[in-house]
């Protein structure tokens, strides 16, 4: 709305000029800035004369079409449009949805330990006290009725009516629409509780019982001091350093400049130089396809399942059945085939391989269950970990990168989303990838989960043998709450935050204003110390509360993300969150090492999505079934062949460059480039041949 600041100067100035009358008439009347604005383009639209033309056209960037542009958005987006939808939910809830909310309302039992939203449990007795009359528009006169912060705003003028007499009532479908909305938001935090639910439980249930008892081993756990002021001092004390650092290479760095640009914040860090392009792996690549040719990828499958030792938990299944190991590992291994590229197993059991449809249901009803695809998936990423020879791979980063992949799924999915940022229908896919390629962790999440929570929970979460001392993540996986909670977990976050040029550097003390001159104007307020030492031991709890898996991480980052005056132990973490941002954004942008690093990473994770759409071909990519368990089955099943993939290509890249003529190829380029994710070599598509006496030649 910037662009009209001009525009009223400019009929402020030519108010003695001929302009449209109808135009200043607009300007004088409306006194909101914003509908001040609206009101001009909406004149100047509607009445086009030779005088608009000359004062407000020029005066606005794109003319005509901006102000066009902006009365129908104004028109679609405003007052009239809220109201029109208000009006609409009022009309749906009253004929359709009222009776089963009024129903769940008679079975469910709402309790809150915050005496603050006391008055919406109020509510909800008046709401079910008042259900059964029928035909009664307002409230009777003399009933108490609690008032929350819902009724504000908006829906004020719909909720609190004058009757005939001129006396304030409450109108009662408006109410009850306003009432369940701010049931809504408290659930989602916590905030109000269902008794004897799982996943709405009374968030107490969420934190370890023995903390008390306990106290000392958790907090040993977590390798932090039981003094608050200890923790206080070390935070503060690496703050200070990092902002020194950075105060020092402020001038130095021609990469970074910090000082006062206006809009555009304080910070401008000039992108990263392009990267040497690896000139041999090409070659090794083509060496590879030359020795082993096209490779099926249910043969990658079999390889990896047969040398990683997958079939020893494969055998220890076929115990609860009648089946022959190898049988039921050739049924399995064609199951996950079939999940993992969507095309289904009435697909699959057409091809050549001797196992009928029902018997391949059979196995995929009685054995293949998440918790085991999950443990092979794991066996898989561990044994190429172990598989992997130092000289060539390194002795291992204990970083990750995580990201999410946006898959479509059918309108009647009871958890398809329709995902802004995407653009589509469907569900998130959260993966964690090491730098080498390798998925140590998959998470099937809803578009409006939190990317902050399912990063922290596959980075303690995961089971492989990978320790994660930090994890990289594009701009929706990080908040000053993720930098409280990692810090308190033991490991890094770190971000490439997109918008990185308004990052605020907060102050270690009061009174230091001259203490970092050449980083003042990107300088804030002092992080309040006194807030964390306050909540230090309730944030322990909570974030072992997450470490020990007694609760979800979505569940604990919820309470302190929907409603964060409310939450006793939000303000400390917040705190802690923006001092190790700040020690964070100081590193990284002195170090240009980490940047690279960062953006490799997340190269990586993109690399590694671009490589579900080779494989996940089956129906569009979309997932089709509505039940969770089958949608969760077939990521995990997706991972499982994607890591098999990688474990072979690990394999045969090593078997290539074993021998003596490509001791001197690769260049130190070439071996930083160098990654098993690639998959121009395999045969995703087509019969599916699976014969387990016919192996790769691999030793």
């Amino acid at each position: 709305m910037l662009l009209f600041i001009a525009t009223v100067h400019r009929i402020q100035a030519h108010a003695d000029r001929r302009v449209s009358q109808e135009l200043v008439n607009a300007f004088k009347k409306v006194t909101g800035k914003e509908n001040i604005l609206f009101a001009i383009a909406e004149a100047a639209v509607e009445k086009p004369d030779d005088a608009v033309r000359k004062v407000v056209y020029p005066a606005v960037a794109g003319g005509e079409q901006t102000l066009k542009d902006l009365v129908h958005e104004y028109k679609t987006k405003g007052p009239i449009y809220r109201r029109t939808v208000q009006t609409k939910l009022k009309a749906s809830y009253s004929s359709h949805y009222r009776q089963g909310l009024i129903r769940l309302l008679e079975v469910l039992d709402f309790k809150s330990s915050n005496t603050i939203h006391r008055p919406v449990l109020d509510a909800l007795e008046l709401i079910e006290r008042h259900a059964a009359k029928q035909g009664i528009t307002y409230y009777p006169l003399g009933e108490y009725v609690p008032e929350h912060k819902a009724l504000g705003n908006d829906w004020a003028d719909l909720v609190f009516k004058d009757d005939k007499r001129g006396r304030r009532r409450v109108q009662r479908m408006a109410y009850e629409i306003r009432t369940f909305q701010a049931l809504r938001e408290a659930l989602r935090c916590k905030e109000i509780w269902v008794t004897g639910a799982e996943r709405w439980r009374n968030p107490d249930e969420d934190l370890p019982a023995d903390f008390e008892a306990r106290r000392a081993e958790h907090y040993a756990d977590l390798r932090k001091p039981l003094d608050p002021t200890t923790f206080v001092d070390e935070v503060r004390s690496e703050m200070r350093a990092e902002l020194e650092l950075l105060n020092a290479a402020a001038l130095k760095a021609k990469w970074l400049q910090i000082g006062d640009r206006g809009r555009q914040g304080a910070i401008k860090l000039t992108p990263l130089d392009r990267a040497p392009e690896p000139a041999n792996l090409g070659k090794l690549k083509g060496a590879i396809s030359r020795r082993w040719g096209q490779v099926a990828l249910i043969d990658m499958l079999k390889e990896a399942v047969l040398r990683s030792g997958c079939l020893d938990r494969l055998s220890a299944a076929a115990t609860r059945g009648d089946l022959d190991a190898e049988v039921l590992a050739e049924r399995l291994m064609l199951v996950i085939y079939a999940y993992g590229t969507n095309t289904g197993i009435h697909t699959i059991a057409g091809s050549a391989h001797g196992h009928t449809e029902d018997e391949l249901r059979y196995v995929r009803r009685r054995y293949l269950t998440p918790d085991i695809a999950q443990a092979l998936a794991i066996e898989i990423a561990n044994a190429t970990f172990t598989a992997r020879e130092p000289g060539l791979w390194g002795t291992g980063s204990s970083t990750v990168a995580s990201d999410s992949t946006h898959f479509g799924a059918y309108d009647q999915n009871l958890v398809t989303e329709w995902h802004a940022r995407y653009g589509g229908r469907g569900v998130l896919i959260y993966w964690h990838v090491e730098q080498k390629s390798v998925a140590i962790h998959s998470q099937l999440i809803n578009c409006s989960a939190s990317e902050v929570a399912a990063m922290i929970e596959g980075a303690m979460h995961h089971g492989t043998s990978f320790d994660v001392e930090g994890n990289m993540v594009d701009t929706h996986g990080q908040s000053e709450v993720g930098f409280g909670v990692t810090r308190l977990l033991g490991f890094d976050l770190l971000p490439r935050i997109k918008g990185i040029n308004r990052v605020k550097l907060y102050r270690p003390a009061a009174g230091e204003a001259d203490a970092y001159p050449n980083l003042t104007p990107a300088m804030t307020r002092p992080i309040r110390w006194d807030l964390i030492e306050t909540a230090y031991d309730a944030m322990i709890k909570y974030t072992t509360a997450i470490k020990s898996g007694t609760a979800s991480t979505e569940a604990i980052l919820r309470r302190f993300m929907r409603t964060p005056t409310a939450h006793p132990a939000y303000q400390g973490m917040i705190e802690l969150g923006r001092a190790q941002k700040t020690i964070f954004t100081a590193r990284y942008l002195r170090d240009r090492d980490l940047q690279r690093q960062i953006n490799a990473g997340l190269n990586v994770s993109e690399a590694w999505n671009a490589g579900n759409g080779v494989i996940y071909f089956g129906k569009g990519g979309g997932i089709t079934s509505n039940r969770r368990d089958e949608q969760e089955l077939s990521v995990l099943c997706l991972r499982i062949l994607q890591t098999a993939l990688v474990y072979v290509n690990t394999l045969m890249i090593q078997h290539v460059l074993a021998d003596p003529a490509w001791d001197d190829v690769l260049t130190d380029t070439d071996r930083r480039g160098l990654t098993p994710l690639f998959w121009t070599h395999i045969t995703p598509y087509g019969e599916v041949r699976l014969d387990m006496n016919r192996r790769l030649s691999l030793d």
